[in-house]
């Protein structure tokens, strides 16, 4: 009897990662590739087409699929969603049935293992993203780095900032955070640190990146790190029982996974975690499963099949 394929895909800003499963729910093949989110210029269409081809061609041969073997199912989650791109896929990609979704819902799916449950995202930027039993979805956060995004990455970076300005010009309280940003960039003082930031060679995850040390300040027993630290997991563990509230009674147990950078900070972490667990039905957990294995889930789903995913290989940010 021939093999049944089905195919699990997370294209993310930075990177591309696909995972190839037989109907057993046993993963035969990897691929990874480059970014893949931004699809509108003709630049950007080739890229979208490369990074999705190759990563996927990388599983096929590992899978050992035979040529012109198609795929009975697949899920593909995009950061910034779906538009425009399922098109795309078929235009490179043999499917039966195609389900093409946001990141947010297949970090889900990985991290529960396809069960109900909310999820925060914390990376670069921020969202939560919940699915109850009946199958309703809701979302709290994801509106960019201008008007939300609170509570990750760069907002974190940017109220380190602020508060390293609000030192220099006299009218806020000292903070080492105005001092490790200048060692960590180069800059002579927190003007220059802002005026850097705004050019190109400081591109928002970059910026992000530099969140860490809000981290390593607080650890060192500063005030003012501390403090951002203890907004960024408010603002967190807020989205998350936004969106709990909008799909569970409030009797009901719910797990709440966390993924992303920003949690690498225990501090925060375990603030977010106290936050959620002074309610006794939630349940704060690391997540089961990578993205691109939560799409290989919601690809059996869309086939009507119910599996446990075994020889799954570990993933960037699970």
């Amino acid at each position: 009897m021939a093999s049944r394929y089905f195919l699990g895909v997370d294209g993310g800003q930075s990177s591309t990662a696909a995972v190839i499963g037989d109907e057993t729910g046993r993963v035969l093949g990897r691929g990874s590739g480059g970014p893949c989110n931004h699809v509108g210029a003709a630049e950007g269409r080739q890229k979208f087409l490369s990074a999705i081809g190759g990563c996927v061609g990388q599983a096929q041969k590992e899978a050992g699929m035979p040529a012109g073997a198609a795929f009975e199912a697949a899920c593909l989650g995009f950061s910034g969603g779906p538009a425009d791109k399922e098109a795309l896929i078929k235009e490179i990609l043999p499917i039966g049935k195609a389900f093409v979704t946001t990141d947010a819902l297949i970090a889900l799916a990985g991290a529960t293992g396809g069960k109900p449950g909310v999820i925060v995202i914390a990376g670069t930027g921020s969202i939560s993203f919940g699915r109850n039993g009946e199958g309703k979805t809701a979302r709290a956060g994801g509106w960019g780095y201008i008007y939300g995004d609170e509570g990750g990455g760069f907002d974190l970076t940017r109220q380190a900032l602020r508060a390293a300005l609000r030192m220099e010009e006299g009218w806020g309280p000292a903070t080492e955070l105005r001092a490790r940003l200048l060692e960590a960039t180069g800059a002579r003082n927190a003007n220059e640190l802002l005026h850097r930031l705004y050019t190109t060679d400081w591109p928002r995850p970059r910026i992000a990146a530099l969140s860490r040390l809000v981290d390593e300040t607080a650890a060192a027993g500063d005030r003012i790190a501390e403090d951002l630290l203890h907004a960024a997991a408010q603002q967190l563990a807020g989205f998350a029982s936004a969106v709990r509230r909008q799909l569970f009674a409030n009797n009901e147990d719910v797990p709440i996974a966390y993924i992303g950078g920003v949690f690498q900070s225990l501090r925060l972490l375990e603030n977010f975690r106290s936050l959620l667990e002074l309610d006794e039905h939630n349940k704060v957990t690391a997540p089961q499963f990578g993205p691109a294995a939560g799409a290989l889930l919601e690809a059996y789903r869309i086939a009507g099949l119910r599996v446990t995913l075994s020889n799954v290989p570990a993933e960037k940010g699970s």
